[in-house]
């Protein structure tokens, strides 16, 4: 007989700490924390596979636009081709830059102010055009870091939320027994896992993310600089 009442008790308890019905019988507060860390979490995946696909992406244009770059063709042509409307970050360097050197050449700049000056202006318009493509390439980064950083005290908070409401249900019913225990403890622990959940792919996306972005930034910065030699010896040309 007791062997039947231990097992009722422990299927009714099973039943009891299903995840929804954990997330059904949670406090308003644990409710509020379970709902902000599953949205963090779906949202953090949304921001690391998008971002992942589009540094691929990223890294194919580039290797097109360099082997176009490299193949020895005229800088011009490859501009025209290009257009107004670059679809990746190193084709809008060199849009910025061509299209500021087209400026000097049009407007007729004296020779010893484009060799001082021209080379300058082109230098900081790729400056900026690197800034602006970087920009947007880190955009929802901080989100990311963010979510790393404050998701398990978020499930912390919502953890000690739920033992506090354990041991009040003990207070109230003045009984110890697992039944009376376990759901508060249950929830408690939920959130510190939605909380872990969160903040690991979080972490590791952001870690994986902020060097692939660093590399892709090293490698704008060196065609920058590459591309600016060139203008800079075709500035001493015309001299």
């Amino acid at each position: 007989m007791q062997f039947l009442e231990s097992a009722d008790l422990a299927g009714s308890i099973a039943g009891d700490l299903s995840i929804w019905s954990l997330f059904l019988q949670a406090d308003i507060v644990v409710q509020i924390v379970m709902v902000l860390l599953i949205a963090a979490s779906f949202w953090c995946w949304a921001v690391i596979f998008e971002k992942v696909l589009r540094m691929r992406r990223l890294d194919r244009q580039a290797g097109s636009f360099e082997e176009r770059f490299w193949s020895g063709g005229s800088l011009d042509d490859l501009f025209e081709r290009i257009g107004q409307r670059p679809d990746d970050p190193m084709s809008a360097i060199f849009v910025a830059a061509m299209r500021e050197w087209r400026r000097s050449t049009e407007r007729g700049v004296p020779v010893e102010d484009s060799r001082l000056t021209l080379t300058g202006r082109i230098d900081r318009v790729m400056e900026i055009a690197l800034g602006r493509e970087l920009h947007h390439l880190e955009r929802y980064m901080t989100f990311l870091a963010s979510v790393g950083a404050t998701a398990p005290f978020i499930g912390l908070f919502g953890t000690v939320w739920g033992i506090m409401n354990s041991f009040q249900a003990i207070a109230l019913t003045k009984n110890t027994s697992l039944a009376v225990v376990a759901p508060g403890i249950a929830e408690a622990l939920f959130a510190t896992a939605l909380g872990l959940i969160a903040a690991i792919p979080a972490v590791i996306g952001y870690n994986k993310l902020n060097n692939d972005i660093s590399r892709y930034a090293a490698r704008l910065e060196s065609f920058s600089g590459e591309f600016s030699a060139i203008l800079s010896r075709q500035a001493e040309a015309r001299g």
